[in-house]
């Protein structure tokens, strides 16, 4: 897949097929229209072309409201690599962008930039300054410029809008199980190895310590997971805690990972953390002994588990 990340200097498409939308969380219901993008390029030779947009919109026309993604921008890029895509546009998305007219986005945007014979999208779908722009003005001007327009079915529109919906609840949470099924993968997400306190390597339990690297991804919610993590080239089992760790008396969110049969020095490196399943919630424990008993059974579920 060919990652193009402005609209400057794009290749000369043959027979574009295009679609434009997001596509947070790349789940099953998104694959669906991946599976039909790739159907109409067959139909024509043509070339797979996916349109998305960074920073997400709603950072330009809502600052103030919070965003909780499913996937970074890097993480999307790798899971559309992998949904077998030819080309992914990413658009830097400006206020100037915001407010060119529908008309101009038709034809000095999608025509000039890609030449379309096909456009798959959304009866839904909104362009333009305002969001004057709709399927009715694409499908007004198909002739004009030559392209096919293909309607995503609402029922389908309605499954991903519901999908992603029930899978941010589901990560919030911690239903992995009901997170990882409607995605279609196990949910992962990166951090920074940071500095910690160190007393889980005085327990037997040294934990890699994460920062979130995007501000913007959704958190999973507390509790204790089995996971895999990569890091440095390999890939390892292991356990993750995030919570407050109320037996400590702490009130900071923490996101420890203890990785198996592994004693290297990783600060600094980013790590991958897959979340394959939930173990238990948070507890607190009357002592830090009973505490060192749960994560003996904790480690020993998860080996099972993993």
């Amino acid at each position: 897949m060919q990652v193009h990340r402005s609209i400057e200097n794009l290749p000369l498409f043959k027979n574009a097929v295009i679609t434009i939308g997001s596509f947070d969380g790349v789940h099953l219901g998104h694959q669906k229209i991946i599976a039909a993008l790739c159907d109409e390029a067959k139909k024509v030779n043509g070339e797979t072309v996916i349109i998305t947009f960074h920073p997400h919109p709603r950072k330009i026309v809502q600052p103030d409201k919070p965003l909780q993604l499913l996937n970074t921008l890097d993480e999307k890029i790798w899971l559309l690599e992998n949904a077998g895509i030819g080309h992914l546009i990413v658009v830097p998305f400006t206020q100037e962008f915001s407010e060119q007219s529908a008309d101009d986005y038709i034809e000095h945007f999608l025509i000039r930039n890609f030449g379309p014979a096909c456009i798959i999208i959304g009866y839904d779908h909104r362009f333009g300054k305002g969001r004057t722009g709709n399927y009715k003005l694409l499908e007004k001007r198909a002739a004009e410029f030559n392209y096919r327009l293909v309607e995503i079915p609402q029922h389908l529109l309605n499954e991903i809008e519901v999908s992603s919906t029930k899978i941010r609840t589901a990560i919030l949470e911690s239903d992995v199980a009901t997170a990882n099924r409607l995605l279609g993968y196990s949910f992962f997400f990166e951090g920074e190895v940071v500095q910690g306190d160190k007393l889980g390597r005085t327990l037997g339990y040294p934990t890699a310590n994460l920062l979130y690297t995007d501000a913007d991804k959704i958190h999973l919610g507390h509790g204790v997971y089995a996971v895999y993590a990569d890091v440095i080239g390999e890939r390892k089992k292991g356990m993750m805690s995030i919570g407050t760790r109320p037996t400590l008396n702490k009130s900071e969110e923490k996101v420890e990972v203890n990785l198996f049969d592994f004693d290297q020095i990783i600060y600094g490196e980013t790590m991958r953390v897959t979340v394959e399943h939930f173990l238990r919630g948070q507890e607190k424990y009357p002592s830090l002994d009973v505490m060192v008993e749960q994560l003996h059974k904790d480690k020993g579920k998860s080996l099972r588990l993993l």
